[in-house]
C-alpha cells in the first residue's frame, strides 16, 4: 500500500488523556491510530482546569496541540437552554457553541494546509463545518466521528424521569434527532460505533426531510476498542462476594443505571446472599451515592475516581453493568472483557457488542431477573471462569484497537 499522509484538524470536546472513560477511551485510540498511520494531526479541545496537566501527553503525538479552556456551571447551563428555545437548536449544541473555539479552526484552516477534519461527538461538526467553509482548500473534507446517536440517548433518558421532566426531555430529543438527520446531508461522511447507531442516525432523516437531489453522507461502522495488549487479564480472589459497577457518575444515563441497581437488585441480591459487597467506581459519585456509602449497613463502598481498575477487579467476583439508558457501545463492558472479569448487563448495555449472552456475559432486564443472574454467578465458579475467559477472547479477538482501527485509513483513503 503506498503512502497516504494527511493534514488532519482533529476536533474534540474532551481532552482524551488520560483514557480513563469510555469517550476518553475512543478517542485516544482514533488518535493514536491516525498518528501510527502517518498523518499529521493538529488537535483543539476544550480542556477542564484539572485537565490542562495532561496537555503534554498530547503534545508528543501532535503536529500542534490548541487548548480552549471551558467551565460547566448550572447558572451557565440556564443560559444555554434559554437559548436553545429561541434558536430551536439542541441545548447540547448551543452549550458546545463557545466562539473562541471556532475562532482556533478558522485560524488553522486559514494558516494551514488541512485536509480533513475530525469532529469527534456530535457538538464539534458545527465548528468543522464552518471551518470547512472557511478554507482556502475547496477540496477539504468533514468526518463526522459519531460515538453514539445521541438523540436516542436522551429519548431514553426520558423514559425513566420524573412526568415533569418529560416535555423537557420530549423537545430536546426531537431537536436532537433533526439536527443529526441534517447534518447527514452536510458532512462528507459519518463514523458509528455499531450498526443500531447506524440505522438510528439513519432514521434521524426523516426529520431532516431530505429532497432527491441531496446527497447522504456515506455511514462505516468501526466499533470502540480496546488496548488488550495493555490491559491484562487480572487473577480474582477465589470465593469473593464483592461486586463491582463503574462508571463516569456525573453522566446521567451511567448514574441512572446504577441508582436501579442499588435501589432495585441489590436488595433481593443481600436477602439472599447477606455478605455481599457492592463497590462503586467513578468520577463525580452523586450526593445520595455518598450516604449509602456513609451506611455501615448498606453494604456498599463509594470510591470516587481511581487511577488503577486492576486491584479492584481482582477483589471481585464479578461487574454489573446496569444499563437503561444510552448509545453507542459501553466502553465498560470491553475492558470489563478485556481484564477477564465476568459481566452482568442489560440488553442496552450489550447493544452493538458482538457478545453471546450465557457464553460470554449474563444478560438480564428487570431487577428479579438481574439479581438472580448476579446471584447464580457468585455461587457458581465455574461459570465465572467460562465468561472471563470467553470475554477475554472476544476482546482480543474482536476489540483490541489494532484489529478495529484498520477500516479508519480506509475512510481517509476513499477521500484522499
Amino acid at each position: 500500500m503506498t503512502t497516504f499522509k494527511m493534514n488532519i484538524l482533529f476536533l474534540t470536546q474532551i481532552l482524551p488523556y488520560p483514557p480513563d472513560a469510555g469517550p476518553k477511551v475512543k478517542t485516544w485510540h482514533v488518535l493514536q491510530a491516525l498518528v501510527r498511520q502517518g498523518h499529521s494531526i493538529y488537535f483543539v479541545s476544550f480542556v477542564r482546569p484539572e485537565e490542562v496537566e495532561h496537555v503534554p501527553a498530547l503534545q508528543k503525538i501532535c503536529k500542534e496541540v490548541h487548548i480552549v479552556p471551558i467551565r460547566r456551571s448550572r447558572i451557565k447551563d440556564i443560559g444555554y437552554m434559554i437559548r436553545s428555545y429561541l434558536s430551536r437548536r439542541p441545548f447540547l449544541v448551543e452549550r458546545d457553541d463557545l466562539p473562541e473555539f471556532q475562532d482556533v479552526v478558522n485560524k488553522i484552516v486559514q494558516q494551514q494546509q488541512i485536509d480533513f477534519i475530525h469532529a469527534d461527538q456530535l457538538t464539534m461538526v458545527q465548528f468543522a463545518i464552518r471551518g470547512a467553509s472557511a478554507s482556502q482548500n475547496k477540496k477539504l473534507k468533514v468526518v463526522f466521528d459519531a460515538h453514539n446517536a445521541v438523540w436516542t440517548i436522551v429519548e431514553r433518558m426520558r423514559e425513566n424521569v420524573p412526568w415533569y421532566l418529560k416535555p423537557v426531555l420530549g423537545i430536546e430529543a426531537s431537536r436532537v434527532k433533526q439536527y443529526e438527520g441534517e447534518l447527514l446531508k452536510t458532512v462528507d461522511h459519518v463514523l458509528a460505533v455499531t450498526d443500531v447507531d447506524r440505522v438510528s442516525l439513519e432514521d434521524a432523516l426523516k426529520l431532516a426531510k431530505v429532497t432527491k437531489k441531496e446527497k447522504i453522507s456515506p455511514i462505516t461502522v468501526i466499533p470502540i476498542s480496546v488496548n488488550t495488549q495493555q490491559i491484562q487479564p487480572v487473577q480474582r480472589e477465589p470465593n469473593s462476594m464483592n461486586i463491582v459497577t463503574l462508571g463516569t457518575l456525573h453522566y446521567p444515563p451511567n448514574a441512572d443505571g446504577i441508582r436501579w441497581f442499588v435501589e432495585e437488585a441489590f436488595p433481593l441480591i443481600r436477602s439472599n446472599i447477606p455478605d455481599v459487597k457492592l463497590t462503586i467506581i467513578g468520577k463525580n459519585p452523586p450526593k445520595d451515592f455518598l450516604r449509602l456509602a456513609n451506611d455501615p449497613n448498606a453494604g456498599i463502598v463509594v470510591t470516587g475516581f481511581v487511577p488503577e481498575l486492576d486491584p479492584y477487579f481482582e477483589e471481585s467476583a464479578l461487574v454489573v453493568i446496569p444499563v437503561r439508558a444510552g448509545g453507542g457501545m459501553r466502553v465498560r463492558i470491553l475492558e470489563a472483557f478485556a481484564y477477564a472479569v465476568p459481566i452482568v448487563t442489560t440488553t442496552v448495555g450489550l447493544e452493538g457488542i458482538q457478545a453471546q449472552p450465557g457464553k460470554d456475559v449474563l444478560v438480564a432486564d428487570n431487577p428479579e431477573e438481574f439479581a438472580n443472574s448476579v446471584i447464580r454467578l457468585l455461587n457458581d465458579k465455574d461459570l465465572q471462569d467460562q465468561l472471563s475467559t470467553n470475554g477475554r477472547r472476544l476482546a482480543e479477538m474482536k476489540y483490541d484497537w489494532q484489529v478495529t482501527l484498520k477500516d479508519l485509513e480506509k475512510v481517509y483513503r476513499k477521500f484522499g
